[in-house]
């Protein structure tokens, strides 16, 4: 394409040239001639006074000589004999000067009483008529020479090839740097589209180039992220579904507890621990693949009320909690609370909180969930009296990173994920502190305004403090006092 529009620029710069260059330079030969021949016709003009007067030889001679032409040989006075002399006898033609035209065109030049021009040796002869005292007509030859009758034509011809050729070069050169720009944005173009079709999601344009070129790599990186945000969808889902089975296993788990012994019960048990162990392979192969770039996507006008989907979940973990002995408080959910978060997303956020109670707590520890409303924020708080979490920032980061701190058997990092995800979508964040039940506190603060998740997303493992332009609402009191255990999933 590149040497495509280069070829055509050249082509066109050429016909325009030629078209120019040409007739200009057949112009400037013209000029040439006639302002020769101009000269010439004034410098034979010059010895007109002296025919007038005289036909004399010897005063013509001297009017010849006197002249720049006559002095070089250039000039020469052709006069006709008279039919009779002053004496009776008859008269004889006078040649002065060097001749050049022959006598042939002297006479027709004579006879026709015009001005004309022939050809001779060496140049060209300007045959100039002048009438006599006599009535008679002499004519007055003026010599040329072929090197003045196309004086600086050589010069101006060389001076229109140069401008010529300029104008070419520089037209190609332009049409070079045109191609340039118009070829390089698509060869990145073809060049992304092959990368992204090998695999290498992370491929981007340049949105540079001509219009159209600039829209194409608007469209192209459009749609290479919407590649990249549905395998991360994809990935994150998988992830998601296979975290929300934690829930029915640890009911499994309590209930093969409490089997007791034999053949039947350990079969049973161990049946469940193959189980957990083939869920956490699946979340973690999930994680590792998927973009750190991606958030929680809930659609426009996605959201759900907090109040009934706590108290859903609660009523199906209060059963788990009567068969441990756990006691169980609930706060908070007697009104209506909207937030812009789906509600399979609570609900998971939720299960994977309440089910790290069951898994890092013992057995008749209690805990609660309490909803604080305000006119900007809801926070959700589920607090426990276990022992707590010796180091909360490395819980946090380890839930974003999704790498398992040794000793936590069982423990992927997702469900922090989730939480986080959850609340940070929303322009919230998560924290881990202290409860006023002695145990671990986890504080979900979910934003109602909501914001894109790339805002929400500025690290994991940071408190997110923006507050958009509004004041947050007054939180629990809490102690950030951790104890040591083993760190939630």
């Amino acid at each position: 394409m590149r040497w495509a529009l280069v070829k055509v620029c050249l082509a066109v710069t050429a016909m325009v040239v030629i078209a120019f260059a040409v007739p200009l330079g057949l112009v400037i030969r013209e000029m040439a001639s006639d302002r020769a021949f101009s000269d010439a016709e004034r410098q034979a003009a010059m010895i007109a006074p002296a025919l007038s007067i005289t036909t004399d030889r010897e005063e013509l001679t001297r009017a010849v000589l006197s002249t720049e032409p006559g002095d070089r040989g250039r000039l020469a006075v052709h006069v006709p004999a008279p039919e009779k002399a002053a004496d009776g006898t008859a008269g004889e033609a006078l040649d002065i000067g060097t001749r050049r035209a022959s006598p042939k065109d002297v006479a027709t030049v004579r006879k026709a009483g015009r001005a004309s021009i022939t050809e001779v040796p060496d140049g060209f002869a300007l045959l100039q008529p002048t009438a006599l005292s006599t009535g008679d007509i002499a004519v007055v030859e003026v010599f040329v020479p072929e090197g003045e009758v196309s004086n600086g034509v050589a010069t101006a011809w060389l001076i229109l090839a140069g401008v010529g050729v300029a104008l070419i070069v520089g037209s190609v050169a332009v049409a070079d740097r045109l191609g340039i720009r118009m070829v390089q944005p698509a060869q990145r173009l073809a060049g992304a589209a092959q990368d992204l079709g090998e695999g290498r999601l992370g491929t981007r344009v340049p949105e540079e180039g001509p219009t159209e070129l600039r829209s194409a790599a608007v469209a192209f990186n459009s749609m290479a992220d919407q590649v990249v945000q549905l395998l991360a969808n994809e990935r994150e889902l998988a992830a998601d579904l296979s975290h929300r089975l934690r829930t029915p296993l640890t009911v499994l788990r309590l209930n093969a507890a409490s089997l007791g012994e034999g053949p039947a019960a350990d079969q049973t048990r161990a049946a469940v621990e193959q189980l957990e162990h083939e869920v956490d392979t699946i979340i973690r192969t999930a994680r590792e693949q998927r973009p750190q770039t991606q958030g929680v996507q809930t659609g426009a006008g996605a959201g759900c009320d907090a109040s009934e989907v706590i108290r859903e979940r609660m009523g199906f973990w209060s059963a788990l909690a009567e068969d441990e002995g756990r006691e169980v408080r609930l706060a908070g959910v007697d009104r209506t609370v909207r937030i812009p978060v789906a509600r399979p997303e609570l609900a998971a956020a939720l299960d994977a909180l309440l089910g790290n109670v069951f898994r890092h707590t013992p057995e008749g520890t209690a805990f609660a969930v309490d909803v604080h409303h305000s006119g900007d924020a809801v926070i959700v708080l589920v607090s426990d009296a276990g022992p707590g979490i010796a180091d909360p920032e490395a819980a946090l980061a380890r839930g974003a990173s999704g790498t398992t701190k040794p000793g936590a058997v069982g423990s992927t990092g997702l469900g922090l994920d989730i939480v986080r995800r959850v609340a940070e979508s929303t322009g919230g964040d998560l924290r881990i502190g202290r409860s006023v039940l002695g145990g671990t506190e986890v504080r979900i603060w979910i934003g109602l305004h909501g914001s894109s998740p790339e805002r929400g997303r500025r690290g994991h493992g940071r408190r997110v403090t923006r507050r958009f332009g509004r004041r947050r609402p007054k939180e629990p009191r809490t102690t950030a006092v951790p104890s040591p255990t083993s760190a939630p999933s």
